[in-house]
């Protein structure tokens, strides 16, 4: 994700997301909820890593099948759920 992505829907649509790679969200990217989308109904499905950059903002449950790292001043709303490991980095 190397800019902004924005969901739009109501409180009662369901977002799913799947991929065989790696899932990479640039530094200072925001995932946007509008029209009363809603984080708990975002799935994220990916395959391998889970790499969210430094002040970036995700949204949504993620579901990876190896890890998930937060890089510093990122932030989640919603779960994470990995096989392997989850890395919450600090400066």
């Amino acid at each position: 994700i190397n800019s902004d992505i924005t969901f739009k829907g109501s409180a009662d649509n369901i977002f799913i997301l799947q991929t065989t790679g790696t899932l990479m969200q640039a530094a200072s990217t925001n995932v946007i909820l509008s029209g009363g989308a809603q984080a708990k109904n975002i799935f994220w499905q990916v395959e391998g890593t889970v790499w969210v950059g430094s002040s970036a903002v995700m949204q949504g449950i993620l579901l990876a099948k190896t890890n998930v790292v937060f890089e510093t001043g990122s932030s989640l709303t919603g779960r994470v759920l990995a096989q392997t490991a989850c890395t919450l980095q600090k400066a």
